[in-house]
């Protein structure tokens, strides 16, 4: 069964390791190399670096835009599935058309709940307490496709973006093999998703994170956009340190500040060196019992 998976970011990477492992993958698409770093340096993304570690001898694809050649490579490799999961760029109709069997994508929500670029954030800033994952038939449309799979995973009030996300992924990647099979034998139906349940979750911006230390939200729901906004943009505000200097502090997971231009610290270490803010982050981090 020819396999061809399209992802980018590392926390993928579990589920082109199932992939290559129980099918035949003929090829990774993923996003193009970007210039990262003050020294400027062209890097590919986690999923092509990856597979250039594993020499995996297979075509890895990164068009800047899914021309009418990126179609015709994607048709040479003979296709039976695609496999998307955390991908980047929305795939039209005649992409997905290749494919015998179709395309199935990996959502790191309960669909049709948080459809869109952030539902991981978006299930943390809602303080929601539980979670999943759903593996869905793709369709012409964002997130909705009818659901072949679902796992729900309850949530403790402790997890970042970071933390989440790659657990979901790693049970997506349990799932995947006897998804796949399912689908393609037949005992696997695609349910429709119920529209009247149906919500749309934006995509995150680096403003997202800030807030004002004149109207700074409640103790928790500042924990939760820590939580939710970790590692990016992180929340963040600006604050009159020594001299009156107005600079960016970050507010990071296990009570953690940084300074702008500084490294990471703990809240103690750094009212060392700030004390007259003690009241301050009293009132926006609470009590740290």
């Amino acid at each position: 069964m020819n396999i061809l998976f399209f992802g980018t970011p590392s926390f993928v990477i579990p589920v082109l390791d199932a992939l290559q492992k129980n099918f035949n993958l003929v090829g990774v698409v993923t996003t193009p190399d970007t210039i990262q770093g003050r020294k400027k340096i062209l890097t590919p993304t986690p999923i092509k670096q990856h597979c250039l570690d594993q020499k995996l001898s297979i075509p890895v694809i990164t068009p800047e835009q899914l021309t009418d050649q990126t179609m015709k490579q994607l048709q040479e490799l003979s296709p039976d599935l695609f496999i998307t999961a955390a991908y980047g760029k929305f795939l039209p109709e005649e992409i997905l058309s290749i494919p015998k069997l179709g395309s199935l994508n990996i959502h790191p929500s309960l669909l049709p709940k948080y459809r869109g670029a952030s539902p991981i954030q978006t299930a943390i800033l809602n303080g929601d307490t539980e979670t999943g994952v759903t593996i869905i038939k793709m369709d012409d449309q964002l997130d909705h496709g009818p659901i072949l799979i679902q796992k729900t995973m309850q949530l403790h009030g402790k997890e970042t973006f970071e933390s989440l996300h790659t657990e979901l992924f790693q049970v997506a990647a349990e799932l995947l093999p006897t998804t796949i099979e399912g689908w393609k034998n037949g005992t696997l139906k695609a349910v429709p998703q119920d529209e009247s349940q149906a919500v749309l979750c934006k995509k995150i911006t680096k403003e997202d994170g800030y807030f004002s230390i004149e109207r700074p939200p409640k103790p928790e729901v500042l924990d939760r956009m820590i939580r939710a906004y970790y590692p990016w943009p992180t929340a963040y505000t600006k604050l009159p340190l020594k001299h009156a200097e107005v600079k960016i502090v970050k507010f990071l997971p296990e009570r953690r500040i940084q300074v702008e231009g500084g490294k990471p610290m703990g809240l103690k270490e750094f009212l060392n060196g700030y004390p007259e803010l003690q009241t301050t982050m009293q009132k926006l981090l609470g009590s740290s019992d």
